[in-house]
C-alpha cells in the first residue's frame, strides 16, 4: 500500500484549501487522501467521505448527524479518533480547520504515534494551543487569515504546510529502536546539576529521556510509561506537584503518578523544585499571594517560594499517590534544600517549610519492603545525592529486570 497523507477538514466550506494541499504534495510526488469531518452528510469530493468517518463512532453514523452542532462536533471527533489508527497507508495528517475545527480534529492528532507527522493548521495556533497539542508532537502552524477561501496568505501558509510535510514523508528520521533501556528523568533549571550528574552515571547502561517538569512535560513521560516505551522512572523533580497545589502555570494533572502505578515500573523520586510555584510576569500573580517571598527567573517567569503548609499538601498529596504503586518505590529526600534556590544564603532557604513537607510525606506513606522513604544530610544538587538515587534505581532496575545491564 503506497503511503499517503491525509488531510483533514470541513470539506464542505474548505475543500479549496484541501485541494491545495493536495496539489503541493502532488507536485513533491508524495499521495494524499482528501478526509472530510464535517458533521452534515452533504455530498463531497473527498476522497473519504463524511459518512465512512464517523461509521467509526461506537452508536454508528447517527451519533455524528444527529442535527446538534455541538453533540455533533463533539461525536465526529471521537468517530475520527478511532478512524485513523486503523489506516494502514497513514504516513502523515495535515489538518485544517478554525476553532470549531481544530477542537474537532486535535484529540485525533493527539493520539497518533510520536514521531508520526502531523500538522494543525488553525486559527487559533497563536494563543494558548496546550490543550490542541497536549502531549504529543504536533505542530501547530497560524494561518493568520481565516481559512475562508484561498489567497496570497493563505496559499503561501499551505505551502509551507505541505512542503514541511512532504520533507517530513519523503525523508523520514532514521529508525532506532534501540538497545539501551529507556529511563524517563524529571528536571527542571534549578535541579540541572543533579539531573546532569544522574545522567552521566547511567548514559553507558540507559537511553536517559529526560522531561521538562511544566506539567506537559510530566505527563508526555507518563504517556511513555503506558505505553512501554520507559522502563523506569527518575523523578528527580516534582515540582508540578507544586502548581497543583497552589494554582501555579506548569501544574501536573490530578493523575500524576498513576502510569507508574498501573505500570508497577521502578520509580525513585525526590523533591526537586518543591520550593517553589510557577506565574507568569510579576503582574500576573494572584492577588492573594502578594506577601510572598518571589524570585524573578525572567521576565515571562516568576517564582513563589512555597509556605509549610502546601509543602505539608503536597507530601500527603505525593504519599497518597506512591502507596498505589505495587511497583518498587523509593522517594529521596535532601535535607539540605530542594532546588539551588533552596540552599543556605538564597532566597528560597526555608527548612521549616521543607521538613513539613518531609513530616507529611514521612507519616502518609505506608513503608514496605518495596516502598521506602530515604532521608540524606545532603542538597539535591550535590553530587553524591544524585549518585545514591542512581544507585539504587540501578538496583530496583536489575531486581525487576533480571537481564538488565549492570
Amino acid at each position: 500500500m503506497i503511503p499517503s497523507v491525509y488531510l483533514l477538514g470541513t470539506a464542505d466550506t474548505k475543500f479549496a484549501e484541501l485541494d491545495y494541499l493536495r496539489s503541493v504534495l502532488t507536485g513533491r510526488g508524495v499521495g494524499s487522501h482528501i478526509v472530510d469531518v464535517g458533521t452534515r452528510e452533504d455530498p463531497c469530493a473527498a476522497d473519504i467521505t463524511a459518512r465512512q468517518v464517523a461509521a467509526c463512532h461506537p452508536d454508528g453514523a447517527a451519533a455524528v448527524f444527529c442535527g446538534e452542532r455541538g453533540r455533533a462536533i463533539a461525536a465526529m471527533s471521537e468517530a475520527l479518533r478511532r478512524f485513523l489508527p486503523g489506516r494502514a497507508d497513514l504516513a502523515g495528517v495535515i489538518a485544517i480547520g478554525g476553532s470549531g475545527g481544530t477542537a474537532l480534529v486535535a484529540p485525533a492528532l493527539q493520539d497518533l504515534p510520536i514521531g508520526l507527522p502531523k500538522i494543525l493548521v488553525s486559527t487559533v495556533a497563536s494563543g494558548n494551543v496546550a490543550p490542541y497539542v497536549g502531549e504529543s508532537d504536533l505542530s501547530m502552524v497560524y494561518s493568520v487569515v481565516d481559512l475562508q477561501g484561498l489567497n496570497r496568505i493563505s496559499r503561501t501558509i499551505l505551502a509551507n504546510a505541505a512542503n514541511a510535510m512532504a520533507g517530513m514523508v519523503l525523508h523520514p528520521a532514521p529508525h532506532d529502536a534501540g538497545t539501551r533501556p529507556a529511563v524517563g528523568i524529571t528536571m527542571f533549571g534549578v535541579t540541572t546539576p543533579c539531573v546532569t550528574e544522574a545522567m552521566h552515571i547511567l548514559t553507558g547502561d540507559f537511553e536517559c529521556l529526560v522531561f521538562h517538569a511544566t506539567g506537559t512535560g510530566g505527563r508526555s513521560m507518563e504517556r511513555l510509561v503506558r505505553q512501554g516505551m520507559i522502563g523506569g522512572v527518575l523523578d528527580i523533580t516534582t515540582t508540578e506537584f507544586c502548581d497543583f497545589v497552589a494554582g501555579g502555570i506548569f501544574p501536573c494533572e490530578a493523575g500524576r503518578l498513576d502510569a507508574v502505578a498501573a505500570t508497577g515500573v521502578p520509580y525513585v523520586g525526590s523533591c526537586g523544585g518543591l520550593d517553589m510555584v510557577n506565574f507568569g510576569a510579576r503582574d500576573t500573580v494572584p492577588d492573594r499571594y502578594r506577601d510572598r517571598v518571589f524570585v524573578q527567573h525572567n521576565p515571562f517567569i516568576t517564582l513563589m517560594r512555597t509556605t509549610a503548609e502546601e509543602c505539608g499538601q503536597m507530601g500527603r498529596l505525593i504519599g497518597a499517590r506512591l502507596n498505589r504503586c505495587h511497583g518498587p518505590v523509593r522517594f529521596y529526600y535532601p535535607e539540605k534544600g530542594f532546588s539551588q534556590l533552596d540552599r543556605p544564603g538564597q532566597p528560597f532557604h526555608d527548612p521549616a517549610a521543607d521538613a513539613a513537607f518531609r513530616d507529611a510525606l514521612a507519616s502518609t506513606l505506608e513503608q514496605t519492603d518495596r516502598r521506602r522513604f530515604i532521608s540524606l544530610p545532603l542538597a539535591l544538587n550535590d553530587p553524591a545525592f544524585a549518585q545514591a538515587m542512581v544507585t539504587e534505581f540501578r538496583t530496583l532496575f536489575e531486581e525487576s529486570h533480571p537481564y538488565a545491564p549492570h
